[in-house]
């Protein structure tokens, strides 16, 4: 597909200008697939990692739709379009390609979250408005109070769908539906076909399309990932450590709760090295001010629990690290998928304890491949969980992959880094995964 352009798959000239102004020429895989199928008007359902395009791959033929048909009773707050995302990060993304593509289109829109005054929603809801983007809560809250109109709308789109199960907001995308004209068309987007996938998407869709980009949970083949052993005790002294050592400009960081984000950005600042922590209980305010001195390299550390993370739009986003393992094998793929975007290169870097061994070795099960060790000179051992057959088969040898973490001297992938030597190691944390 490297020879495709956009104007190969059937784009108005408004949306291929606005392409070119972007710097955008040819189509990702998943965007030549899914914009023909969306331009037909069928339904359609689309598996696709994190970071290969599809919020392109639906945005651009959508505008496309609303601008060459007509509105049948365009009305105040009666959207033609909605798309219903599980986060805050991942609505604001989405409409940011809405206005980016439909520049030179007459189409309103807007987004719709809970964290932010609702008022300010319910004004601009009394104007026409072509798409909305928004999360199942926040849009439920206007839908009761009738401050929304969803009877004329004549595309759904569920983006991210498996996030939206794991989140529980499945009830509320119902209740949302049945306020809907059943003569529309639906498009759902997830990471992976699982079985409450299948289901959702059986009740849904009629007579989709179907495209998988990808194998299934196979994590991106751009991304370098490594494993260091270390006891929980250790953890954010050899994050420093790496940090420091390895000249990290852009590092995002995964902690399975929120209260562990709060505690590990305050002690990496403490060592001099700049975090933000980034998660549901912090205000949008908050969370936008803190992301954006990220992408400007203001704060080169971001500390974000999965959910908080969902979404997270950075492009060539070097190095993802793994505080602690998520406690679900799939959220590891999605985690390391905020790096290796869009055909850049990425390292992931998880830092595993002894009680942690378990779900390391549910990760490899998924990925099917073993991750490579590596060892930091300095850092102690303790006694390897007798199930892990890796542990100790190397010895302390310099690592020397890209971007800065490093590398095991064993064949196979690199671990991705520079600096850094070390050690196997294990303990563990109990913290349960909070959103």
């Amino acid at each position: 597909m490297t020879d495709t352009t956009f104007a190969d798959l059937g784009l108005a000239d408004t949306l291929l200008r606005a392409l070119e102004t972007s710097g955008y020429q040819h189509p990702t895989p998943i965007q030549a697939q899914a914009i023909p199928e969306v331009l037909k008007g069928g339904d359609l359902l689309a598996a696709a990692q994190t970071g290969t395009g599809k919020t392109a791959g639906f945005t651009l033929p959508i505008l496309q739709r609303l601008s060459t048909s007509e509105a049948p009773k365009p009305g105040a707050g009666r959207p033609r379009c909605l798309v219903l995302t599980p986060t805050r990060e991942l609505a604001a993304q989405v409409h940011d390609s809405v206005k980016t593509y439909g520049r030179n289109l007459k189409m309103r829109s807007m987004t719709i979250f809970g964290g932010v005054n609702m008022n300010p929603q319910i004004k601009a809801l009394r104007e026409r408005m072509d798409i909305v983007v928004a999360t199942p809560g926040r849009l439920l809250d206007h839908a009761n109070q009738k401050t929304i109109d969803l009877s004329g709308v004549e595309i759904l789109v569920l983006d991210e769908a498996d996030r939206m199960l794991d989140m529980g907001f499945i009830r509320d995308i119902k209740k949302l539906i049945a306020l809907m004209p059943k003569n529309r068309q639906n498009l759902m987007f997830s990471a992976t076909f699982s079985d409450e996938i299948r289901k959702l998407a059986n009740g849904l869709l009629t007579k989709p399309a179907e495209i998988e980009v990808a194998a299934r949970n196979t994590a991106s083949e751009l991304v370098q990932q490594s494993v260091h052993l270390v006891e929980t005790s250790q953890k954010r002294e050899l994050l420093s450590h790496l940090i420091r050592t390895n000249k990290w400009e852009q590092v995002l960081v995964f902690t399975r709760t929120k209260h562990g984000a709060n505690r590990l950005a305050e002690k990496l600042t403490k060592d001099g090295v700049r975090s933000e922590a980034i998660h549901g209980n912090k205000s949008q305010a908050a969370r936008t001010k803190a992301l954006k001195q990220f992408k400007s390299g203001q704060v080169p550390v971001l500390v974000a629990t999965d959910i908080a993370a969902r979404g997270l739009d950075i492009d060539q986003l070097p190095q993802v690290v793994n505080f602690e393992l998520p406690n679900v094998p799939e959220d590891y793929v999605h985690r390391i998928g905020r790096t290796g975007r869009a055909g850049s290169d990425g390292a992931a870097l998880s830092l595993v304890d002894g009680e942690e061994m378990k779900l390391l070795k549910g990760i490899e099960r998924l990925i099917q491949r073993p991750i490579d060790r590596i060892e930091t000179e300095g850092f102690a051992t303790p006694k390897p969980a007798a199930n892990d057959g890796n542990a100790n088969r190397r010895g302390g040898k310099p690592g020397g992959g890209r971007n800065g973490a490093p590398r095991n001297g064993r064949g196979g992938k690199p671990g991705g880094g520079r600096g850094g030597n070390g050690r196997p190691s294990a303990n563990g944390n109990r913290a349960a995964r909070s959103r």
